[in-house]
């Protein structure tokens, strides 16, 4: 298998940064994920969620 972020080999037995190579992939990853780095194709387009459907109570609810 190859570190998905280095294309370097990566030992799978005993390793505790798998599927990284290294600590340093690892946390190369975890970064990018923290800055938003990585995203999923679909639209922007937020209309689709109807207001009081999130699981939050309305205001004035009673």
């Amino acid at each position: 298998m190859l570190c998905p972020i280095c294309r370097k080999p990566v030992e799978w037995e005993e390793n505790p940064y798998r599927p990284f190579c290294s600590e340093r992939c690892k946390l190369i990853d975890l970064g990018t994920w923290a800055e938003e780095g990585y995203r999923i194709e679909g639209d922007d387009n937020d209309d689709d969620i109807a207001p009081g459907k999130n699981g939050a109570e309305e205001e004035g609810g009673g």
